[in-house]
């Protein structure tokens, strides 16, 4: 078990001991936070005829607005933070199919780099065939002579 830190600081003039299992120095900002708000109450015209209980409860009632903006500010981050990690989410998302969309069409790429390949060794095939005809049709005597000397 952690162990219950004690320590003296002096809130409006006043000096007091606060205990807690925060730090020290976590105890004097809290002290410093409250010398801040009531310099800032003494600044107010009228602050200093006020009965004590007065004064206490401005001190009280400014401490607690300070609380529920800070909470309702850390509620709004935390929504925010929230809508950015389903962004994030729908971002990744949208990555990953991308990424299989991207892979899928270099397979296609491939297939169809390979099938023109395919083709374009066929036409050479018959680009070849035509050239061999064309060259018997020009001279049929060499293929006549040819088809003698076999003989």
């Amino acid at each position: 078990m952690e162990k219950k830190n004690v320590t003296e600081v002096v809130i409006g003039g006043k000096i007091y001991k606060l205990g807690g299992y925060e730090s020290e120095d976590y105890l004097h900002q809290v002290a410093s936070y409250l010398n801040n708000r009531i310099t800032e109450l003494k600044s107010l015209d009228g602050y200093h005829r006020l009965p004590t209980a007065q004064k206490s409860l401005m001190l009280d009632l400014n401490t607690a607005d300070d609380y529920f903006k800070a909470k309702r500010q850390v509620e709004k981050l935390e929504a925010d933070l929230s809508d950015k990690d389903r962004e994030l989410y729908e971002i990744r998302h949208e990555l990953v199919s991308a990424q299989v969309k991207l892979e899928e069409n270099q397979k296609l790429i491939t297939s169809l780099r390979e099938e023109a390949d395919d083709y374009l060794k066929r036409i050479a095939l018959l680009e070849a065939r035509v050239s061999h005809q064309d060259d018997q049709d020009k001279n049929p005597e060499k293929e006549t002579a040819g088809r003698k000397e076999k003989r």
